[in-house]
């Protein structure tokens, strides 16, 4: 797994670097950018964070996902995941992080 980031969508305010455990992502010229994507460890941290949904998932064929991307929104404890196909088809799946470990 590793993510992409669209250049097209950054607007270079920097919280997916900062939240990185892995500090893959850095700022080049005021936007997001990671040098080495299949080091992603996968986490999800920047998808989470970034504000304009310019980080997604990519979601390989390995894993079931035939090129798919996934990003988040976020609505109180309620997180909207959303799938999107390479067809451009989209699905999303809501969870309530309340419910993270409770099983």
């Amino acid at each position: 797994m590793s993510i992409h980031i669209d250049q097209n969508t950054c607007i270079g305010c920097g919280q997916c670097a900062e939240v990185c455990p892995g500090t893959l992502i850095q700022m080049k010229q005021s936007k997001a950018w990671m040098r080495y994507p299949k080091e992603c460890w996968g986490c999800v941290s920047c998808v989470k964070q970034c504000p304009v949904h310019a980080v997604s998932l990519y979601l390989g064929a390995d894993i079931g996902g035939a090129g798919s991307r996934m990003t988040v929104t976020k609505e109180g404890s309620l997180l909207h995941w959303t799938v999107t196909r390479a067809d451009a088809s989209q699905e999303t799946i809501t969870v309530d992080s309340r419910d993270a470990n409770k099983y």
